[in-house]
């Protein structure tokens, strides 16, 4: 029982380091004057928009644009993920 409360104490504390390190990674995608910058824990920092675009044009390119970030920003955790040796159970 012991080793399964310490066995998930480190994966806590895998968690958590992992989630530290991701927080300082960005990244940012641009798509017809709109800029989103997400960080490793995909929360958005910024939203910039340039150019005129109609409300229908904008709420399709950010939702585009933010859909992108989102991916881009899994694929960066899963290759952190890789290289801190993975996750038991993976």
């Amino acid at each position: 029982m012991f080793n399964k409360l310490k066995q998930f104490k480190d994966l806590r504390d895998k968690a958590k380091n992992l989630q530290s390190s991701l927080a300082d990674e960005t990244t940012t995608v641009e798509k017809k004057g709109v800029r989103v910058v997400m960080d490793g824990n995909m929360n958005i920092s910024t939203v910039e928009i340039e150019g005129d675009l109609s409300k229908e044009e904008l709420a399709k390119v950010f939702a585009e644009a933010t859909n992108e970030a989102i991916k881009k920003t899994q694929k960066n955790m899963a290759i952190k993920v890789q290289q801190m040796g993975g996750f038991p159970g993976m």
